[in-house]
């Protein structure tokens, strides 16, 4: 019986639970007919009838209502029995339900809020625990979006009866909102944000003491949702005006601070079956056989583009809600630690890393004994201190992010957090994870910059100093100083200056930056006079932070002037390593990251991030000089998270798009003033730059002429300092994600650029295989990528460029080809498709051997009929588009007859009746070329079969002629019903009587050289028997061998593969005279083909096919 519940795969077994349902469904189902009657139950008739009523209630539509009413008339447990069941249904089959069921679940979960049953919460948290973080498929967001409009629809009954799962709820869409948001704009997305949001926002103003006792991860969560409007409004209340919320006691955020999260929050993050499959990992594997069981977790539950951002949550139930007992912890079971390292190894998005060492350490940062316990912080230390030696990166990452936390996550409270990292430390210490902290502080691998920091935290430690020093006075700053007031992590976030200044507005403050700005423009430090370039650098640097706190604008001009002073000279005691790093820091700490990754920026509404940013003004500089200081800087930002390479391919793509939708016909400095925002900041920059002008100049002089020439050299420049950055990390094979090769990583760059607001796809393929064919031609990632993600549309605009030679995507090297063609058997059938249609459409019109490719795929041992049916059907379709020229023409005669037999017939099909002309010509060079080869030939002739199905459909060709061919055919006595039959068969059978069994006959014959009918035979076989007729071809001569296969022994090539063999004398004089015979036919046969082409004045394909064929048909004969 199919289940109207679950849906079951032929190799699955029944499940238990859906089979006691649908029993007791079927046992109780006339009882569910009207008139319903009322009858009393023992506790085995109860549990059959709630099990029928939860069956019908899912599964049938038309009795759902009745059953809800029996269920009412019944029920003597509050509904606590019913609500049991459909806990169980939602937690252990929910993945496999119907869709019906699940629609019903939703609704029956109301209906038991409006009668208040018994466990009501228990379902609700089961229900939100089945939508999953980075899921964006239509059923998981169709269950989001429908749990946030119950918990709206129910408010007040919720509130009143089980208010907690309001908590829950705002838990669930916070951490849900932050994946959600990135989602794209669509109608149905941005109703479900909008729900989102306002439930959130909802429960945050109106309930916030239910907020509270979420406990230190509300914070953690509201952080990553700074960007939205609506959540920064609450921050700068919860930090500004927390008496706005009105919870008794709630003066300050560091009251959240102090507050352990349940576990049961992080529950709701990961489903009960990654629960499960997490604990019996960290519960039953014995460490080092844990490979394969994170493998499979990995496929099974990290597996997608989005999908990564679980870690984190992952990561907080392992510290948070999993400790193993004593028993564990001593045994061989896989440690947390060990886990925690693999998850932090999976993360390939910096920003995903970042958050899951955050969730880490977040209780590090507010540690205190009376409250948390001490296994919540113990994986982190544990995996830094056992990563020494073999794993020493993963330790300085670590460290080195939980000492810049201390520093900098909020200023203002930094004594709570520095407390807490030190009570942390030491109750580590007392019981016994680790010995002592000298494993950190004494280990010689730790990095310099890393051991100052952890130096400067023990001695804040040691002297108990936990208060914020105080602000320095105004002065240029030295090498690498931070700026006069360095910018929490948690304003940071929040990217509010103007509601947190850095200083107070003032004269002061007003004189400084006016200072700041004259110095940038003329290249003095205020106050000095002669002050070396090093401290000019330091002094901007130390600047970054309060200028893009005040003025985006100004910081551009800050960094623009650093990359200028570092061009114009050396910076003694200074790398420009240091300098790219401080840079990156400063900015970071004001707010800004620089070369955030695209994928982060599609979705956003702020500024356009390509025209007024930092980065946008590093990229110009750097496309303008190509000065390798820059360079230096850009490879150093790349290995450290930055997403450099696909920004710079960004920038260039957008460059030449807004150029290639201009036209580039501009004359005039009006008409740069109405081109797209990069062109116009971009040409202002290059006549910056040629003028030596160091103003900051808003519109180009008149002066200056801009044509299309001008904006050529700029794209040209802007591809030429990408392909330089590709070139340098080929070279050192590390940066940001360089373990892959150069073609996956420009695959992976031109993906994300295809997803930035302004630049479409096809444009992307376009760009890229025009400006850098270099990197991108025949490249096996870049043509998957176009295949799959172009439409029919697109594809034919494609073939529209290739056939016009605008560009090429697969170039004339055959292997490349030959390559691609093997991988396209991967792909899926439209993908492979499209494959062929761009290839068809590119290689018959650039000269492309297509008689080598043909070849090759035909003569190959893994490409078979029955697997690669669509490489055969392209090779087909570019034979009949590509011209009968004589090499593909010999190509196509010489083709194997195990694959697709008729394959060959059917092209020269095609040709006789599309290009009979040229066809008819190019037997006749490739006939020449057959019998005068060099070893300049493309094709290796020696050992290849003539095809019979090409012979066959020649000889229809002769006939359909005219009676020419029959004519001739019959004056040396041969007809084609006779030739045909031969061919079909194969084989010829032979009087093989008089050849001995251990001999073989030599037989010598001369083929007459008269122009232009001069020939030789190629290789072909006749079966005779246990005798084999073999050929061989020697200059002009031909050498019929008759061989026994049994005493057959091979010579090299070079003598024709000829036999040594024993003779009979008698024998050999016979077939000599037999022989002479032969060759007198021939000779007769030349004379008449002459005699009758000149007599009926015919054409000379008709003469050359006939040659042809009489040859293979007096060998045959």
């Amino acid at each position: 019986m199919t289940s109207k519940l679950i849906t079951l795969l032929p190799h699955e077994a029944q499940i238990q639970l859906e089979v006691s349902l649908r029993d007791a469904y079927c046992v109780n189902q006339p009882k569910f007919i009207p008139p319903l009657k009322y009858m009393l139950l023992s506790a085995e008739e109860y549990l059959s009838i709630n099990r029928a009523i939860v069956y019908g209630v899912l599964c049938e539509p038309n009795l759902a209502n009745i059953c809800i009413k029996y269920l009412h008339a019944h029920v003597n447990d509050g509904y606590c029995l019913f609500i049991k069941i459909l806990v169980e249904i939602v937690n252990g089959l929910y993945s496999k339900l119907l869709e019906f069921p699940k629609v019903q679940l939703i609704w029956v979960a109301s209906v038991m809020v409006d009668v208040s049953g018994v466990g009501f919460d228990h379902l609700f948290v089961s229900l939100l625990r089945q939508i999953v973080g980075g899921d964006f498929s239509d059923g998981n967001l169709w269950l989001s979006h429908e749990m946030v409009n119950l918990l709206l629809a129910k408010w007040d009954l919720i509130l009143d009866e089980a208010p907690v799962v309001l908590g829950y709820g705002l838990y669930n869409y916070l951490r849900l909102l932050a994946d959600h948001y990135r989602l794209p704009r669509s109608p149905k997305s941005t109703e479900l944000k909008r729900r989102e949001i306002g439930f959130c926002v909802k429960v945050l103003r109106e309930q916030f003491s239910l907020c509270v006792s979420i406990g230190r991860d509300l914070v953690r969560l509201l952080q990553e949702l700074v960007h939205i409007p609506e959540f920064r409004a609450i921050w700068r209340d919860l930090l500004m005006k927390p008496s706005l919320f009105g919870v008794s006691g709630f003066s300050d955020i560091s009251k959240i601070y102090g507050m352990r999260t349940s576990s049961r929050y992080f529950l709701l993050r990961i489903t009960l079956e990654m629960e499960t499959q997490l604990r019996f990992l960290l519960t039953h594997v014995k460490l080092g056989t844990q490979r394969r069981h994170q493998s499979w977790f990995a496929r099974k539950f990290l597996f997608g583009p989005e999908r990564e951002t679980l870690i984190a949550d992952i990561v907080r139930f392992i510290c948070c809600a999993h400790h193993p007992s004593n028993e564990v912890l001593q045994s061989e079971v896989v440690p947390r630690w060990a886990v925690i390292g693999w998850l932090l190894k999976s993360c390939t998005k910096k920003y995903i890393e970042a958050s899951v060492k955050l969730a880490l350490f977040y209780d590090w940062l507010f540690f205190d004994e009376k409250v948390d316990n001490f296994m919540n912080v113990e994986p982190a230390m544990l995996l830094m201190v056992n990563s020494i030696p073999s794993y020493i990166d993963i330790t300085n990452s670590l460290l080195e992010f939980l000492l810049l936390l201390v520093e900098n996550y909020d200023m203002d409270r930094k004594n709570v957090i520095l407390k807490g990292v030190s009570s942390a430390m030491s109750l580590l210490v007392r019981k016994g994870v680790i010995s002592s902290l000298d494993v950190l502080t004494s280990c010689n691998l730790i990095y310099p910059y890393v051991k100052k920091l952890l130096e400067k935290f023990m001695l804040e430690v040691d002297v108990g100093v936990l208060s914020e020093p105080p602000l320095p006075e105004m002065r240029p700053h030295k090498v690498f100083s931070s700026p006069s007031r360095k910018t929490s992590f948690m304003e940071t976030q929040l990217h509010l200056p103007e509601i947190f200044p850095a200083h107070p507005v003032n004269a002061e403050v007003t004189t400084q930056e006016n200072s700041v700005s004259k110095f940038i423009n003329s290249g003095d430090s205020p106050g000095f006079n002669n002050v070396d370039r090093v401290e000019e650098v330091g002094y901007l640097i130390g600047k970054i932070g309060d200028s893009m706190k005040s003025s985006v604008k100004m910081g551009r001009q800050i960094v623009e002037k650093i990359l200028l002073l570092c061009c114009r000279g050396t910076l003694e005691k200074m790398s420009y390593e240091e300098v790219a790093c401080q840079i990156k820091k400063e900015l970071e700490l004001a707010g800004y990251k620089v070369f955030s990754s695209l994928e982060n920026l599609i979705n956003s509404d702020a500024i356009d991030e390509e025209v007024q940013s930092v980065t946008a003004t590093i990229i110009r500089a750097f496309i303008l000089n190509q000065h390798q200081r820059i360079k230096e800087m850009l490879f150093w930002w790349s290995k450290n998270g930055c997403s450099v390479g696909s920004r710079l391919l960004s920038y260039a793509l957008r460059l030449s798009y807004e150029a290639h939708e201009g036209g580039y016909g501009t004359n005039s400095a009006d008409a740069v003033d109405k081109a797209s925002p990069l062109l116009k900041f971009h040409i202002e920059g290059h006549f910056a730059f040629l003028s030596r002008n160091k103003d900051d100049n808003e519109t180009i002089s008149s002066n200056f002429k801009v044509d299309k020439k001008v904006i050529s050299k700029m794209i040209d420049d802007a591809y030429t300092a990408y392909r330089s950055i590709m070139f340098e990390h080929s070279s050192t094979a590390v940066s940001e994600d360089f373990d892959t090769s150069s073609g996956k990583l420009l695959c992976s760059h031109a993906m994300y650029c295809s997803l930035w607001r302004n630049n479409k796809l096809k444009f992307v393929f376009y760009a890229i295989f025009f400006h850098i064919s270099d990197l991108s031609l025949g490249d096996e990632d870049l043509v998957q990528l176009l295949v799959s993600h172009l439409d029919d549309t697109d594809i034919v605009s494609v073939q529209i460029d290739l056939g016009l030679k605008r560009y090429a995507l697969f170039g004339k090297d055959v292997e490349k080809v030959i390559h691609l063609v093997r991988q396209s058997i991967c792909w899926n059938h439209a993908d492979q498709l499209k494959f062929w249609r761009l290839a068809t459409s590119e290689l018959i019109i650039s000269g492309f051997a297509v008689e080598r490719l043909l070849l090759c795929i035909f003569f190959s041992e893994d490409l078979e009929p029955h697997t690669s049916g669509i490489v055969f059907g392209g090779l087909m379709t570019l034979c009949n588009c590509h011209a009968p020229t004589p090499e593909t023409v010999g190509a196509v005669m010489l083709l194997p007859d195990n694959k697709f037999p008729d394959f060959a017939a059917a092209v020269l099909s095609n040709w006789a009746y599309t290009n009979q002309t040229m066809l008819s010509t190019s037997f006749a060079d490739f006939l020449n070329k057959f019998e005068n080869k060099t070893g300049d030939d493309t094709l290796d002739w020696d050992g290849i079969v003539v095809n019979q199905s090409a012979v066959l459909f020649l000889v229809d060709f002769i006939q359909a002629q005219s009676e020419l061919g029959n004519n001739m055919l019959a004056k040396v006595g041969l007809n084609l019903p006779d030739i045909r039959t031969r061919l079909e068969n194969s084989a010829v059978a032979m009087d093989t009587s008089s050849i001995c069994n251990d001999s073989i006959m030599v037989l010598d014959f001369d083929i007459v050289s008269c122009d232009p009918f001069n020939t030789m035979l190629h290789s072909y076989e006749l079966d005779f028997s246990q005798e084999r007729v073999m050929r061989t071809r020697l200059g002009g001569n031909s050498h019929l061998q008759v061989a026994n296969p049994n005493s057959m022994k091979n010579q090299t090539a070079k003598e024709g593969r000829r036999i040594a063999c024993k003779t009979d004398s008698e024998m050999q004089s016979s077939a000599k005279e037999g022989i002479k015979s032969l060759n007198a036919q021939v000779k007769d046969a030349q004379s008449l083909f002459r005699l009758e082409s000149q007599r009926f004045n015919c054409e000379i394909n008709i003469n050359i096919a006939l040659k042809w064929f009489f040859l293979l048909i007096v060998c045959i004969h």
